[in-house]
């Protein structure tokens, strides 16, 4: 045979295979992708003009154009109207209250006195000017207790039956207290003797220093028991007062309080 014609038959190859050639890489058209990407869509907090990221997750609502937030936002006229009425009503209110406060003060606690007559020298001169306290009597009869002043203390009350009075029309005293409830006072020869379960054998209340009076001797002749809710009362000026030596025992419903102050005249201000 002829060894330059070739065989129509397949073999495999004698030498080494043939190498593949390597795949090429080509460049994507520039038609697949966008070739920009807006930078809000990535990032919508990112700030558009500054380049800086927002510091909220939520924007701050912004403000209608041209408006001024310094402004002051005018309130509604029915505002105006409620905050009249209310000024209005403040005020009424204040001119009610006030006088009775004036008057409850005066009536319960605290009331200015001013003295008329003699029958409280030396202690008290003609035109004091004094403050008396009411509060004790006023809670005795809130809590339904009687109010019983101290032997010594000077004490204003309700009176009928004075000389100078017709009689029957009451006035307010100002007298020293003298016998307490349930004591015996007997007034003779010149001075007054309290008997009670501390001084069996009687005892002078003008002599003990409790009190000061100038009075040299108390005239009158007297000798009674004090029943439960009733005081024995004279003034200090025993030679000129009109006392429980004249009108009886003072019952204590009708007391009205206990001297306090003085205050008038200034230079003669004291507490009682």
């Amino acid at each position: 045979m002829d060894p330059n014609q070739r065989d129509n038959q397949l073999t495999p190859a004698a030498g080494p295979a043939s190498q593949p050639q390597p795949a090429s890489l080509t460049e994507p058209s520039t038609n697949d992708y966008p070739t920009t990407v807006p930078v809000s869509k990535i990032y919508p907090n990112l700030g558009a003009s500054s380049g800086s990221l927002a510091t909220s997750a939520s924007a701050s609502p912004a403000l209608p154009t041209g408006s001024d937030s310094s402004k002051p936002v005018n309130k509604h006229p029915k505002t105006h109207h409620r905050e009249g009425w209310k000024s209005i009503f403040s005020t009424l209110l204040l001119f009610i209250l006030a006088p009775v406060i004036a008057l409850s003060i005066t009536a319960f606690a605290f009331q200015s006195y001013q003295v008329d007559g003699q029958s409280m020298e030396t202690t008290l001169q003609n035109r004091d000017r004094l403050i008396v306290n009411k509060t004790p009597r006023t809670w005795s009869r809130i809590t339904h207790h009687a109010y019983v002043p101290k032997r010594g203390s000077i004490v204003i009350f309700n009176q009928a039956g004075l000389f100078d009075s017709g009689g029957n029309q009451e006035k307010q005293l100002i007298k020293r207290v003298i016998g307490l409830p349930g004591e015996r006072v007997v007034v003779n020869d010149g001075q007054i003797t309290i008997y009670n379960k501390e001084h069996p054998d009687g005892y002078n209340p003008d002599k003990t220093g409790q009190y000061t009076i100038t009075a040299p001797t108390t005239s009158g002749n007297v000798d009674l028991t004090l029943r439960a809710g009733e005081i024995f009362v004279c003034g200090d000026n025993r030679t000129n007062s009109e006392d429980s030596r004249f009108f009886g025992p003072v019952s204590l419903d009708h007391v009205v309080g206990k001297l306090l102050y003085r205050v008038m005249p200034i230079n003669k201000a004291q507490k009682f």
